[in-house]
């Protein structure tokens, strides 16, 4: 069984699928502007201060652990902590921020 349309119903169901597919792409410019792409702000710049960790900085890891930094190599720090200056190494994606920087008190 086959359904004709008139010239203005198939014009109209046409429009129809141009303005479905405009708000469809619509929708995901919206998705990476507000979730994608700040996403990806914030990661670069904690990446940025985990390769900027150098000796003497105070830094506090992902587990809630203060200490001050000793050695930096590639992917390991080694940290002293308490007042048995006991070391501790670290990877450095395990590190949170710098002790007392703002941006890293309000995570």
């Amino acid at each position: 069984m086959n359904i004709v349309l008139s010239g203005t119903a198939q014009a109209g169901s046409n429009i129809m699928s141009l303005v479905m597919i405009g708000v469809l792409v619509l929708m995901i410019v919206l998705y990476y502007v507000f979730l994608v792409r700040p996403q990806k702000k914030k990661e670069q710049k904690i990446a940025e201060m985990r390769n900027n960790i150098t000796v003497g900085d105070e830094i506090v890891t992902i587990g809630g652990i203060i200490g001050t930094v000793v050695i930096a190599r590639d992917d390991k720090v080694m940290i002293e902590t308490g007042n048995d200056k006991s070391k501790l190494t670290i990877l450095r994606s395990s590190i949170k921020g710098i002790y007392g920087d703002e941006e890293t008190e309000k995570q």
